[in-house]
């Protein structure tokens, strides 16, 4: 178990190790399931957290550890909770194998067609400027769109759902509106993005974005799902962005809503072509999102059996019936 910043992380040790005093070893007694114990011991973190003083790091320590009571069941039904929560483990193990076999397989799609180059071979794709097929409309604010941010995962949230408050100046008159479908870059650097986030705006209502935002028009919406889902990729991203964008000294970017429309790309520019591979991305994402969803049912629930059973409200004999 960590007692040191990520207090009350629990893993079982597969191997003998040395460590840091940042970590303690717990070794169960005999009549302790080990797998129980670390189910029980996870259930405390917050709790745990809570112990711990809070000076430049969080710190837990022995003293403060060894008073914990827990509810003890008898052995073999600690067995039965294990097994029983270890279920639920497997089913959540294979739901995240699965959702990343979707994922490579919809980011292998990207590789093949926009950042190997291959789609240059194939007839009706042009390496395009995109001037060509994106336009900056200009429409600010009317006063009655919520202010909204762009996220890596998320694409256009709003703004106070997603940070917890808004950043947006008292006075939002000079904001830029964003259309259903409109894409939208934000030059600020987050993590695999050092030069900025380019989205596409699913969101159905006109919403508003700070106007150091760029905001353009697709020459088609399905265009703009396949340059969403171009963009999406941290590589092409910054492939994209490199040669267009001045850094200054504070990590800085310094970019024109022209000049980001300077840079060219391969895409195609067959409306039917455009519509069969906007198809084709949109079925891969929803289906994602589908199993995504279902992971976090699977998690609900788990996290539900655990409070249920590690409190002993729910009690299981040795053949397996709840009580």
């Amino acid at each position: 178990m960590t007692i040191a910043a990520n207090v009350g992380d629990v893993a079982e040790a597969e191997f003998e190790f040395a460590c840091t005093d940042s970590i303690v070893a717990i070794i169960p007694k005999d009549f302790i399931d080990r797998r129980w114990l670390r189910y029980c011991l996870n259930s405390l973190k917050f709790y745990l957290e809570s112990l711990a003083p809070q000076n430049a790091q969080a710190n837990l320590n022995l003293k403060l550890l060894r008073p914990i009571e827990l509810n003890l069941p008898p052995f073999p039904e600690q067995k039965v909770i294990a097994d029983t929560l270890s279920t639920w483990d497997a089913a959540i193990e294979k739901m995240e194998r699965l959702i990343t076999a979707k994922e490579t397989l919809l980011n292998g799609l990207g590789h093949r067609f926009f950042i190997r180059g291959n789609a240059g071979v194939i007839s009706k794709w042009n390496l395009t400027p995109l001037c060509e097929v994106l336009k900056e409309h200009g429409d600010l604010s009317t006063g009655a769109e919520t202010v909204y941010s762009v996220s890596v995962h998320k694409g256009l949230v709003d703004q106070v759902e997603h940070l917890g408050r808004s950043y947006a100046a008292a006075d939002t008159s000079n904001y830029n509106r964003v259309h259903f479908g409109d894409i939208v870059y934000t030059k600020s650097p987050t993590g695999d993005f050092p030069l900025g986030i380019i989205k596409q705006s699913s969101v159905e209502q006109d919403v508003i974005v700070s106007p150091l935002y760029g905001v353009f028009t697709p020459a088609a919406f399905e265009l703009g799902v396949i340059l969403d889902f171009l963009f999406s990729s941290p590589v092409s991203t910054k492939n994209y962005l490199n040669p267009l964008v001045q850094k200054g000294a504070k990590n800085t970017i310094s970019i024109t809503n022209s000049g980001f429309l300077r840079g060219k790309l391969w895409l195609p520019m067959d409306s039917s072509e455009q519509k069969k591979l906007c198809d084709l991305i949109q079925t891969a994402r929803s289906e994602i999102r589908a199993l995504q969803a279902l992971l976090e049912k699977l998690h609900s629930q788990k996290r539900g059996l655990m409070q249920k059973l590690l409190t002993g409200l729910w009690r299981i004999n040795t053949h397996g019936d709840r009580k």
